[in-house]
């Protein structure tokens, strides 16, 4: 079968329904005031979001979930139902994440406030999806506990602490790509370059055929990036929500699991974990040094933003760094 078709008209099916379901979205939830409340503590300039429409995450969400169930059925026609079953099991993920950010927003658009679900309620839910995707994929499609280091040439088999490491790296991924969600396109803009790699992989993944799996989760998060950044860029027309954060992190942690490369995550995804690092060592310097701050605010993000870097600055930055961190991963993480 030709791959680049599969994927080029996966690609831009996802990219024109998020835009037609964006377009046609946006004014509804306007008029049903479903805007974003902004956290009092955080950054004052940010005030005059507030009130733009959030939740637009299910504009992807429904983009990529029919094309991706559309293309597994092609794929299943032609390879072999079971070739297309980790990518099934990504989706899914994605998904859930998707369904528990839609509670979360949801609450927080009752309270009218910027915090919904408690750090709890979300971990736990979190912790469900991520322990059902780890089941699926070890019953169906084999999981193999050996963990290979990322540019060491080193594997080593965890045995069942290999699924204390998943959880981990599934819950922790998620929640760092949710955290990235805080500037205009800053998220999307880069998961977009993630979806690129993804894609890469798909095609030079050292087998004699290209992997459609790999390539249905590039197409999708591609185009569904690509078309939500038509109303997400500077100055965002809507924002995607928890909704759509928690979604693209159970794609780009999924895809990792799909490449059998766990750690390979903490490489190609390194914006992701630079922002979760920044509120961690923030908070931990915080209370060692009795009210001190490492930085001028956390997620960094908003630190540049205090040193005045723009917006578009800070996006285009991260989309760069992204972009050498997966050059890297493609040219010495990846087997074959």
């Amino acid at each position: 079968m030709n791959y680049k078709i599969l994927y080029a008209a996966a690609l831009l099916c996802t990219f024109a329904v998020t835009v037609l379901v964006s377009k046609k979205l946006i004014p509804v939830l306007r008029s049903h005031k479903m805007g974003q409340p902004i956290l009092d503590i955080g950054p004052r300039w940010h005030k005059s979001k507030e009130g733009t429409p959030t939740m637009g995450g299910f504009a992807f969400i429904a983009a990529a979930v029919a094309v991706g169930l559309g293309g597994c059925i092609y794929l299943g026609i032609t390879d072999g139902i079971r070739s297309t079953l980790p990518f099934v099991f990504t989706l899914a993920l994605g998904t859930a994440g998707g369904l528990i950010g839609c509670v979360d927003d949801m609450a927080k658009l009752k309270k009218k406030q910027n915090e919904g679900l408690t750090a709890k309620q979300k971990f736990l839910l979190q912790l469900i999806a991520s322990a059902l995707y780890l089941l699926g994929m070890s019953l169906v499609c084999g999981i193999d506990t050996t963990i290979a280091i990322p540019f060491a040439g080193v594997e080593i088999d965890f045995g069942f602490a290999y699924y204390v490491v998943a959880l981990l790296l599934l819950t922790g991924v998620i929640n760092s790509v949710n955290l990235t969600d805080g500037l205009d396109g800053l998220c999307s803009g880069v998961t977009l370059v993630v979806g690129i790699f993804f894609t890469l992989v798909g095609f030079l993944n050292g087998m004699a055929e290209p992997d459609g799996g790999m390539l249905l989760l590039g197409a999708v998060t591609v185009g569904g990036c690509a078309g939500f950044l038509v109303y997400n860029f500077y100055p965002a027309r809507v924002f995607m929500g928890d909704t759509g954060s928690l979604f693209l992190g159970g794609l780009v942690v999924g895809g990792a699991f799909m490449m059998d490369n766990i750690l390979l995550v903490l490489v190609f995804g390194i914006v992701y974990i630079i922002e979760t690092a920044s509120v961690i060592l923030q908070v931990a310097y915080f209370k060692l040094t009795h009210g001190k701050r490492l930085f001028k605010m956390a997620p960094i993000h908003h630190h540049f933003e205090k040193c005045g870097w723009s917006e578009v600055r800070i996006g285009v930055f991260a989309s760069l760094v992204t972009a050498a961190a997966c050059a890297v991963s493609l040219a010495f993480g990846i087997p074959g």
